[in-house]
């Protein structure tokens, strides 16, 4: 089960199983038709939306979309999302951040940030290039940066502190 909201005002109960979708005990009806490059058709109660996904991030739980020309912002919370908000812990692992490590070996092709800089959950900090991807590594986050640990065209490893927090 997610609990999917768009703001504070709407929220739904979604329920994925072998049998199909269900939103709030009722069975998604809607018709999508994939357009590709993340732009999809939709009918609903006979009538006809265009839809567009703008951003994803599944780190998150969060999707960006337009639809009819509208946008809208989607939080998902899993059951273990929805446990830590019941214990009143949701907010404890954000509250403060000290460092950014390196999640695999790379390069360093971008610093999107600079010391005295404050940053929020999400905000790009540095690009690391790996495997020839390039990866945004992103504030985990609220906060002040206080060090860059690297430069620019640096080689790291895996684990290797790179940015630190005031």
């Amino acid at each position: 089960m997610l609990q999917v909201s768009a703001g504070p005002e709407h929220s739904w109960s979604v329920d994925i199983t072998a049998h199909g979708i269900t939103v709030d005990d009722q069975p998604f009806d809607w018709d999508l038709v994939d357009l590709g490059d993340g732009r999809y058709h939709v009918l609903w109660q006979g009538r006809s939306y265009p839809a567009e996904i703008l951003e994803v991030d599944a780190a998150a739980k969060s999707v960006r979309l337009k639809l009819a020309g509208q946008r809208f912002e989607l939080q998902a919370k899993d059951r273990f999302d929805l446990l830590l908000d019941k214990l009143g812990m949701s907010q404890a692992a954000s509250n403060k951040i000290n460092e950014v490590k390196a999640p695999m070996p790379g390069l360093i092709v971008d610093i999107r940030v600079q010391p005295g800089q404050a940053v929020q959950k999400g905000d790009p900090l540095l690009v690391l290039e790996a495997m020839k991807m390039e990866n945004i590594l992103k504030s985990p986050g609220d906060g002040v940066v206080s060090t860059i640990k690297v430069g620019l065209r640096d080689n790291v490893t895996k684990g290797q502190v790179l940015v630190q927090f005031a």
